[in-house]
């Protein structure tokens, strides 16, 4: 597939942004219903081949969308999530359907809760589709009894790890945005894979409650979208403070969607080009140069900086053993108890987690609080930091076959984006390019704790003067 053959203009509602959905729906020149109905149909004739979708609840979606088209009649209106269909990646529970996570073990118990992610969503007035397909546990690999996703774009190409099926579904227009999470890069990987912005939220940003673990310290909600102020309105929906979950952040939710109309003048975006550059292929640099060259004409003021990447390397080193040890914590209750219906990658992982001696995780933890320090520091001289989100293009599904069995491929491909895992910074992936192969590539802003206002501002504005966020693959 060629540049030639992507549709740069909306070639039907499907691929509409959700905000232009949502001007549309307030108006009642489209139908919650009809929307909903629209979307179902899609899904029933694509997904069979794309997989995006664990479990699709269509009665309870078109009941959903008939309540909202009624109180938006009698003017009711909830905001811009009022009737517009979405997806749920399948770790957000949803009280009387299976929550599966990817496995084969919750397969078939349906959840006794709502998330509060998904209440949150119910109360802004969205239409749920079901839920999307995952990685194992949220880890690196499909369990084997399920069949991946498959990029939209093309489908002997990767569409990156455990929220696959997020960004799979809202790419081909079966949802018009997406739930997802990110403990080493689930979010920021399958958006540039696919061509979709993504917000990895401050760690505590969003309620993990009703959220099926991989490791608590390290797993971030969020939300996959077209573009960034689309996904402003969904991260603006399901933020803030949650008396089920104490270590969410107290601090109010901003209007991200109003924070990302304004203008970027005077914001200093930091760069090392030595490790923006070391080791990253030609094309991925191409991209990058150009993304810098937007921002400085859009009055950002670029500033060279010395990213501490010698630790940041050490981190990408942490990151398995410590999620190891809180994965193993996370499945005590059914491993190894029931060690059988595991798949081998995610059994691998507990099992290191359960080896791992104290003496080793505690010098992990002393690293990994060094490790943010530092990078809070650098936010002092800068409003935001830009690197890719890997430094490789896009990868075929040949080259990541059994990807959890190939320690120095993930460590390549972590060298981005589980850095900001250990530390909790909130991080935006934006599409910025594609490939020789004419797939998607992706470039990462990250922000202070509790900085998503800036990166919504920075994503919002690179969007209005390119228009790679557009493209859609040819489904």
């Amino acid at each position: 597939m060629n540049y030639t053959e992507i549709i740069k203009e909306t070639a039907g509602p499907h691929h509409l942004g959700l905000l232009a959905l949502a001007a549309l729906i307030r108006s009642g020149e489209v139908s919650p219903v009809e929307i909903t109905l629209a979307q179902l149909r899609r899904i029933e004739a694509l997904d069979g081949e794309l997989r995006s979708y664990a479990c699709v609840t269509a009665a309870s979606a078109l009941q959903e969308a008939q309540v909202a088209e009624t109180e938006i009649r009698q003017g009711h209106y909830r905001g811009p999530l009022h009737g517009v269909p979405v997806g749920l990646k399948d770790l957000f529970r949803r009280k009387g359907v299976p929550t599966a996570a990817g496995t084969a073990i919750h397969r078939d118990t349906p959840a006794d809760h709502d998330a509060t992610v998904v209440r949150r969503l119910r109360d802004a007035g969205a239409v749920l589709l079901g839920q999307l397909q995952m990685t194992e546990g949220a880890y690196s690999d499909h369990h084997p009894s399920v069949a991946p996703p498959r990029n939209p774009w093309n489908a002997d190409y990767w569409t990156g790890i455990s929220s696959s099926g997020s960004a799979v579904a809202t790419a081909a227009g079966l949802c018009f945005g997406a739930t997802a999470s990110d403990t080493g890069g689930s979010i920021r990987w399958p958006c540039a894979a696919t061509g979709l912005t993504g917000i990895k939220p401050t760690w505590g940003r969003v309620s993990r409650h009703g959220v099926f673990e991989l490791a608590a310290s390290l797993d971030h909600a969020g939300v996959i979208a077209r573009s960034a102020q689309d996904a402003a309105v969904l991260l603006e929906a399901i933020a803030g403070p949650d008396p089920a979950d104490p270590t969410a952040l107290q601090a109010p939710v901003p209007r991200y969607a109003q924070e990302a109309e304004a203008p970027i003048d005077g914001l200093r975006i930091g760069v090392d080009p030595d490790w923006n550059a070391s080791e990253v292929d030609p094309q991925t640099q191409r991209m990058m140069t150009a993304a810098m060259q937007v921002f400085d004409q859009l009055g950002a003021t670029l500033v060279p900086l010395r990213f501490p990447s010698d630790d940041a390397a050490q981190a990408v080193r942490d990151w398995a053993p410590l999620c190891a040890v809180e994965a193993a914590l996370a499945h005590a209750a059914t491993y190894p108890s029931r060690k059988a219906e595991y798949g081998s990658v995610l059994a691998g992982v507990i099992e290191a987690g359960h080896a791992l001696p104290g003496l080793a995780y505690q010098r992990i933890l002393l690293r990994r609080m060094a490790m943010r320090g530092q990078v809070d520091a650098l936010f002092a001289k800068v409003d935001a930091l830009l690197t890719p989100v890997q430094p490789m293009p896009p990868l075929t599904l040949n080259a990541v076959s059994v990807l959890g069995q190939q320690p120095a491929l993930v460590e390549a491909l972590q060298r981005y984006t589980c850095v900001f895992d250990m530390t909790g910074h909130p991080c935006l992936t934006l599409p910025a390019g594609q490939c020789q192969a004419g797939m998607p590539m992706g470039l990462q802003l990250v922000a202070a704790h509790l900085g998503e206002p800036v990166l919504f501002r920075l994503g919002a504005a690179f969007q209005a003067a390119t228009d790679w966020h557009l493209c859609r693959p040819a489904t």
